[in-house]
C-alpha cells in the first residue's frame, strides 16, 4: 500500500485537548462556504461544493473525507483516508472495486446512519421499495475546539414520498496527532405520531471497511476486538463500549475503532460487526443478536421526545493496545 508508518507512543498527553487551538469560519457566497480549524499543528478545512453536492474535509491540504449529501438514497461519508493517507473504507460501489474487494451489499457505502425497520419501512437497503433520507438545504459549516463541524437536517421519506421522521446530524472531523476522527451525533425526532424503530440486525451507525481489515476474503489481514475482550467473529451481536478493527500494513498497523457514548440508548450497544468488513453499532437488533423474543429490541420514538445517538470513529496507527483504545474511549466518554 506504499505506506510506511513510524512507530508512535501514545501518551496520556494525547488524551488532552490542545490548549493552543485556533479556529475560523468563513462564509463566502450563497453557493460556497468554508470552515477552518487549527489545533496541534494540524489545519482542518471543510469546503462546501453545491455543484457536486459534497463537503470536502482536508487535513493540511490533503483529503480526509467527503460528505456526499445528495444524489444517494442516504447521506454518506466517502472516501475516508486514515493516517498516512490509507483508504479506510471499501471503494465499491462508489468507485471501481480495488483488488480483492467484494461486490456485495451495494448499500454499504463508506460511512452512514440508517435503519432497516422504521415503522415497517426499510431504510437500510436501497431500491424503489425502500425509504430514503433526504438532506434539507445545504450543510452548515463551522469550527469548534480545533475541529470542523458539518451540520445537516434530514427528512426520512417513505417510498413514493411522505415523511416518517426528521433528524439533525452533527459531524465533527478532527485530528489527534497523526490519527484522525469523525464524531457522528444524530438527533431523531418524530412529528405528529410515534415512530417505531424495529428489532432488526440491519442497522444502524455503519461503515464498510477497507477489505484489508476484514478477517475473511482475498486480501483480508484483519482482526477485531471489543472492550469486553471478544475477538474476531465472536464480536458479532455482543454488547461493548467499543470495537476496534486492525490489520498490518507495510511498516506497522492500521485500525478503525468505533466508540459508543455512555448516554446512548442501551449502552453498551450491540454490534453488527462482520468478518467481511461491515462494522455497525445497532442498539435495536436484540432478537437477531441475542436470541431474545421477536420485538425485544423495538424502540418507540415518542413525539416531542427526541432521541440522540453519539459515536466516535477513530482512524489510528498501532494495535488496539498500542493505540490505547480503551483509554481514549474513556477520555472521550468523560469529556462530552
Amino acid at each position: 500500500m506504499n505506506m510506511i508508518f513510524a512507530c508512535r507512543f501514545v501518551s496520556l498527553l494525547s488524551l488532552l485537548p490542545c490548549l493552543a487551538a485556533a479556529e475560523t469560519v468563513v462564509s463566502a457566497t450563497a453557493s460556497s462556504a468554508q470552515a477552518t480549524a487549527t489545533a496541534g499543528g494540524k489545519t482542518l478545512t471543510a469546503k462546501l461544493n453545491e455543484a457536486s453536492k459534497t463537503v470536502r474535509v482536508e487535513i493540511d491540504g490533503t483529503l480526509f473525507t467527503e460528505l456526499i449529501y445528495a444524489g444517494q438514497p442516504k447521506p454518506v461519508l466517502f472516501p475516508i483516508h486514515g493516517p498516512g493517507g490509507t483508504m479506510m473504507v471499501r471503494q465499491w460501489p462508489l468507485r471501481e472495486a480495488a483488488p480483492g474487494e467484494e461486490k456485495d451489499h451495494p448499500h454499504h457505502k463508506g460511512m452512514w446512519f440508517t435503519h432497516g425497520n422504521v415503522n415497517g419501512i426499510d431504510f437500510w437497503k436501497e431500491g424503489t421499495d425502500a425509504g430514503t433520507i433526504v438532506v434539507q438545504g445545504v450543510p452548515q459549516l463551522s469550527a469548534r475546539d480545533g475541529a470542523v463541524v458539518l451540520q445537516t437536517k434530514e427528512s426520512w421519506q417513505k417510498p413514493g414520498g411522505g415523511e416518517v421522521l426528521t433528524s439533525t446530524t452533527t459531524i465533527t472531523c478532527g485530528a489527534d496527532g497523526e490519527d484522525r476522527y469523525i464524531d457522528y451525533a444524530i438527533t431523531l425526532s418524530s412529528g405528529g405520531a410515534d415512530v417505531v424503530f424495529g428489532d432488526t440486525k440491519e442497522g444502524t451507525m455503519g461503515i464498510r471497511v477497507n477489505p484489508l481489515l476484514n478477517f475473511k476474503g482475498a486480501v483480508a489481514k484483519g482482526t477485531a476486538v471489543t472492550s469486553e475482550g471478544k475477538t474476531g467473529a465472536a464480536a458479532w451481536g455482543t454488547n461493548a463500549k467499543w470495537v476496534d478493527y486492525t490489520a498490518p500494513v507495510e511498516g506497522g498497523v492500521i485500525g478503525v475503532a468505533c466508540f459508543d457514548h455512555p448516554s446512548n440508548l442501551r449502552h453498551p450497544t450491540t454490534w453488527h460487526a462482520r468478518d467481511y468488513g461491515l462494522v455497525a453499532a445497532n442498539p435495536f437488533g436484540l432478537h437477531d443478536f441475542q436470541k431474545l423474543p421477536k420485538g425485544a429490541g423495538d424502540y418507540t420514538l415518542k413525539k416531542d421526545a427526541p432521541l440522540t445517538l453519539r459515536y466516535r470513529w477513530l482512524f489510528h496507527q498501532g494495535t488496539t493496545t498500542g493505540a490505547n483504545i480503551a483509554g481514549r474511549w474513556q477520555a472521550w466518554a468523560a469529556g462530552k
